[in-house]
């Protein structure tokens, strides 16, 4: 929808027209740089057919230890945001 403006000498309209901003959803690959030498991409894309059985309920223990130090990890930073804001939230 076009809108005129008063008192403007010129074309004499805004364009109100809503604009889709984020229409379509992100592709992580498209935020994050491809880096072949990266651990994790290293670990996505490694074969697991010639590892026995014993050897992949081994790397899910390790796996499962990670997750839960990163979970720990964010869940001290959160903590830390949370009180830095109330630290300095204004009265």
């Amino acid at each position: 929808m076009l809108c005129p403006i008063r008192g403007w000498k010129g074309r004499g309209f805004i364009d109100l027209r809503a604009t889709l901003v984020n229409a379509a959803a992100m592709d992580l690959d498209e935020l994050l740089p491809d880096k072949p030498d990266d651990p994790l991409t290293l670990l996505a894309r490694q074969d697991l057919d010639p590892f026995s059985v014993h050897e992949l309920e081994a790397r899910i223990a390790i796996l499962e230890t990670e997750i839960a130090r990163v979970k720990a990890k964010l869940a001290s930073s959160v903590n830390f945001r949370a009180s830095a804001d109330e630290l300095f939230r204004k009265p």
